[in-house]
């Protein structure tokens, strides 16, 4: 048997975000800046609302302890996770230690996070991977409204993200014809906003690999993405070698047109600080990718991965 989930709400397409109704005394949680959210908040319509602002990427528990215990006994109605990954796992994890809705609306298209059951905590300033059912959205709302204006790196980090996502969920040994269905149709339209200068096209890709991908799990790219991006690498940009190289281990059919789509978006060689036998050693405990990769990999396996990407180009 198979079990696929999604949120129990989904609203997506032009004036998605603008239609939806948001219900009254909502705590709105961001990464980004007044003088952005202001005027997203005013395309929406939401009224009667507390925010906090001082979310930041790569979140810490401290930070959702620190915001649970500030609006504690505030009589807050729901959560609206608005922006990039790093706000709606903010919002997955409260909404589970506290039991009050959430509402989960991406402006970066890239991380699926609106879709899954997953979550990226940082416990002790390492980045740690979490998965519960508890973390699905009551509602998720995808409007392409939030393009405009979006940095060019931040769209570039985020379409690689989601193409990895669509292309290792597709290979994933959890995943099943439903998931597959999704992954390699996100990845198509992913392709193609990509490739044929589409950017309008990368909110509905993203959405359906969130749906592929969160019921079947990433696999090798992203265990070995995760030691760059405890160096300060912008996961997107790590992405572009470590699923190239995961890609070319496993054989998979998306090798060819995922390395195609990092070179269009012109990725740079990725360093590493430390050894790779420790960097081996920190990303093998990572069992709930390595474990659903197609292929097992071992230890060594996993240093001659990291040696490709640090010491050669998987771009070039």
């Amino acid at each position: 048997m198979w079990k696929v989930l999604t949120p129990k709400k989904i609203a997506f397409g032009e004036n998605a975000a603008k239609e939806f109704e948001y219900p009254q005394r909502s705590l709105i949680i961001t990464t980004t800046t007044p003088e952005i959210y202001n005027k997203w908040i005013e395309y929406m319509g939401i009224k009667n609302y507390e925010i906090y602002d001082r979310v930041t990427p790569d979140p810490a528990i401290e930070t959702i302890e620190k915001i649970k215990n500030e609006y504690e006994g505030k009589n807050i109605n729901a959560y609206i996770g608005l922006g990039g990954g790093s706000s709606m796992d903010v919002c997955k994890y409260l909404s589970k230690i506290t039991k009050i809705p959430k509402i989960l609306i991406p402006t970066t298209f890239g991380t699926g996070a609106e879709m899954t059951t997953y979550a990226v905590i940082s416990f002790d300033h390492k980045k740690k991977l979490l998965q519960d059912e508890a973390f699905l959205a009551d509602a998720a709302v995808v409007d392409p409204y939030f393009l405009a204006g979006t940095p060019y790196h931040i769209m570039r980090n985020s379409a690689c993200d989601a193409a990895a996502q669509a292309s290792e969920g597709y290979d994933s040994k959890a995943g099943n014809p439903f998931t597959r269905l999704f992954c390699k149709e996100a990845f198509d339209i992913l392709e193609d906003a990509i490739i044929n200068d589409k950017p309008n096209l990368l909110p509905y890709g993203a959405m359906l690999s969130g749906i592929g991908f969160g019921n079947s799990s990433t696999t090798l790219g992203h265990a070995l993405s995760y030691v760059f991006s405890n160096e300060g690498v912008p996961h997107g940009e790590s992405l572009s070698s470590c699923t190239t190289v995961a890609h070319k281990f496993n054989k998979s059919i998306f090798y060819d047109r995922f390395k195609k789509i990092c070179q269009k978006l012109k990725f740079d060689q990725l360093k590493l600080k430390q050894p790779l036998d420790l960097a081996a050693d920190v990303i093998m405990p990572d069992r709930g990718h390595l474990d659903n990769n197609p292929i097992e990999v071992t230890k060594q396996d996993i240093i001659n991965c990291l040696d490709e990407i640090v010491n050669k180009n998987p771009l070039s």
